[in-house]
């Protein structure tokens, strides 16, 4: 997947990473028929792909929002989809940048 990090992202550990695991990412969406909760939800951005939509368009510049963080926490970040990616996509490493580059952004609500 061709991505453009944002300045803030460029050149950085967490950026660098992310790109990496991005440019594996051929949009087959094999990784959907193994994922709990998008066979639960049916909604793609709790899905692995959506995820992933998401993940890159922060990297990009956009503001991420109260949804962005939901959809990124319905992850049960079990790795199934890693386990039927042809593309060898390291999905789990890669929420986890988003989670912490999302956190960083939106507040979370009062428990």
């Amino acid at each position: 997947m061709q991505t453009e990090l944002s300045a803030e992202f460029k050149g950085t550990r967490d950026g660098d990473a992310a790109e990496a695991i991005l440019r594996k990412c051929v949009h087959c969406g094999f990784c959907t028929a193994t994922c709990p909760t998008y066979q639960l939800l049916g909604d793609e951005l709790d899905g692995p792909r959506g995820r992933i939509y998401l993940i890159k368009q922060v990297l990009e510049g956009a503001t991420p929002t109260r949804s962005t963080q939901l959809h990124l926490d319905r992850c049960l970040t079990c790795r199934n989809c890693e386990t039927t990616c042809p593309s060898g996509v390291e999905y789990g490493h890669l929420v986890d940048i988003g989670r912490k580059l999302v956190d960083q952004r939106v507040a979370r609500p009062p428990a």
